[in-house]
């Protein structure tokens, strides 16, 4: 079974064919982000022309690599939500009428469901449920049940700044440019992540699985303008950087572990951009001791928003068997 899949939900125009759910026949994406970095942070309307202009040519590409035609593809994926409403439009707009003109099956896959079932692509083995995900990434955070294919159970999610927009920000506060998360992690090899103590937000039995990142990006603003920051003196920013990145990654990684133990999962995944976080997997592996199957997306380029992961996600959404075009739009999917 062939899906040939279509994201975007923010500034990246992808598309990818991958078959079975797990096989990465192609996954083509072009990126906006060098036009982004020069003001800092993705612009609704110029992440709209970019899709408008490098749609077609994206999914022509995809088709290309992974050597097949229409008449190999069994059905089209697209991301309905959430993101950029202007972004969303264009790839929504394209799927449809190509799932028109080439009479094919249109699923439609929330965003965040395809980075949980990016841990998919590229696996051999079958999972064993329940899973325990982590999804990180700009917009959202969230520790999701995953009970069986496409039955989840939010128990946990962010309050306000998700980690990756907290990169962001602070990368842009400490002028490290964007996007922030490999920013930050670069300028935090040369620093100490003990030299300042921030916050550890929410770690208590009242919010035991939920985020909040606004305090300590408040708490991070504080630091900056008590050290003098703007004089740019490197290891400041560097030990800033490491001791920031050391509070995001004890936070996600405590709730991650407690939230396993208490649901006794067989599995634990990470998901999202934020996922490629070196420190991040390294202290979660660490914490889990071998106890527990730790899993994260086989290819970096799986962490970020990517078309595989939507057309991997498509196979696995509840469908009567062997019928694409009853799929069951999952609108009761707990994820906002």
């Amino acid at each position: 079974m062939k899906i040939l899949g279509i994201e975007t939900s923010c500034d990246e125009t992808a598309a990818a064919v991958v078959e079975n759910g797990v096989s990465v026949l192609s996954n083509v994406i072009a990126s906006s982000v060098d036009l982004h970095a020069k003001t800092g942070g993705v612009v609704p309307e110029v992440a709209a022309r970019e899709h408008i202009r490098q749609i077609t040519p994206v999914v022509d590409q995809a088709l290309h690599e992974a050597k097949v035609g229409w008449n190999d593809i069994d059905a089209i994926a697209v991301t309905h939500a959430p993101g950029l409403v202007a972004s969303l439009l264009i790839g929504i707009s394209t799927a449809q009428t190509l799932s028109y003109i080439y009479k094919k099956p249109l699923i439609p896959i929330h965003h965040i469901a395809g980075h949980i079932y990016a841990n998919f692509l590229e696996r051999d083995e079958k999972p064993a449920f329940p899973i325990l995900v982590l999804t990180v990434s700009g917009g959202h955070n969230e520790l999701v049940l995953l009970k069986g294919h496409y039955d989840f159970e939010v128990i946990g999610e962010t309050l306000d700044d998700a980690a990756g927009e907290a990169f962001d920000k602070v990368a842009r506060l400490l002028n490290l440019g964007f996007p922030g998360g490999p920013a930050i992690a670069k300028a935090a090899e040369k620093g100490n992540p003990k030299a300042i103590d921030f916050p550890r937000p929410m770690l208590d039995k009242k919010n035991k699985y939920n985020f909040s990142f606004s305090g300590l990006k408040a708490a991070v603003r504080r630091e900056i303008e008590k050290s003098e920051i703007r004089n740019q003196k490197s290891e400041i920013v560097s030990d800033i950087a490491a001791s920031f990145q050391a509070a995001v990654v004890d936070v996600l990684s405590d709730k991650l572990i407690a939230a396993a133990q208490e649901f006794d999962v067989k599995e634990v995944h990470l998901a999202g951009g934020v996922s490629a976080n070196e420190l991040l997997r390294k202290v979660i592996a660490e914490k889990l001791e071998n106890n527990i199957p730790f899993h994260c997306p086989k290819n970096l380029i799986y962490c970020t928003d990517n078309a595989a992961m939507i057309a991997g996600a498509a196979y696995f959404c509840p469908r009567k068997e062997g019928d694409f075009r009853k799929v069951e739009v999952y609108s009761q999917l707990p994820l906002s």
